[in-house]
């Protein structure tokens, strides 16, 4: 098979796996753990010599493509693999094509971290090894950001576009939710933000999304 996607559902690799799945792409799904050794072994540091989960090998001519890091995995399948016609999570236009690009940066340097914190010291991590004071931390950090991309939503809406992008669900709102999903998932309470626990439910209760996480379960 042409496309082959590397890593697990319950890692970043939900990323490149819900872009594809939103696609309806025919793809090899490895599912290479994030522990135990198995990122590095030789086969895998050839795909990735950082020996990290995911990466994504696109065999499409004599030349493969490789791809790491998740945020580059899903933008690459809607810009290469998506049709951009208006329909689907592709970006169909310069305008929602920096939307895409703006906010998936933007959630790597001023969301990730801070909400990994979070779901790690909060449910994630065995309790002996939890540390509840740098979960206090990451919450209060993670206030601004949210505030952020609350106003952006309300503004959005305010414009008829219930997404980050367009007024359709695009890889923008995919690749941001999966990140704002940990919040949730931590239990922070998310109440001094309700357009974005609005629009956090509704990319989450994308068949899609669901069809990603399944392919967890064999």
């Amino acid at each position: 098979m042409a496309l082959t996607l590397y890593g697990i559902p319950e890692s970043r690799a939900i990323r490149p796996l819900w872009a594809a799945c939103e696609l309806g792409l025919e793809f090899e799904h490895v599912p290479v753990p994030f522990e135990g050794g198995a990122t590095r072994s030789p086969e895998f540091l050839a795909i990735n010599p950082n020996g990290r989960i995911p990466a994504l090998l696109d065999a499409r001519d004599d030349r493969p493509v490789v791809v790491w890091e998740s945020m580059a995995c899903a933008l690459y399948l809607a810009r290469v693999h998506g049709v951009p016609d208006g329909a689907s999570i592709a970006p169909a236009s310069p305008r929602e094509e920096a939307g895409a690009l703006r906010w998936s940066f933007w959630t790597v340097n001023e969301l990730e971290r801070d909400a990994l914190t979070v779901l790690m010291h909060r449910v994630a991590m065995p309790e002996a090894r939890r540390r509840p004071v740098l979960a206090e931390q990451a919450g209060r950090r993670l206030a601004p950001p949210l505030t952020v991309l609350e106003a952006h939503l309300r503004a959005q809406q305010a414009r008829g576009e219930a997404h980050l992008a367009a007024a359709r669900f695009t890889v923008a709102d995919l690749c941001v939710a999966s990140v704002a999903n940990w919040v949730r998932a931590a239990g922070m309470p998310l109440a001094e933000w309700p357009a974005v626990v609005g629009w956090l439910d509704a990319c989450m209760d994308r068949p899609a999304y669901r069809a990603a996480r399944a392919l967890g379960r064999g």
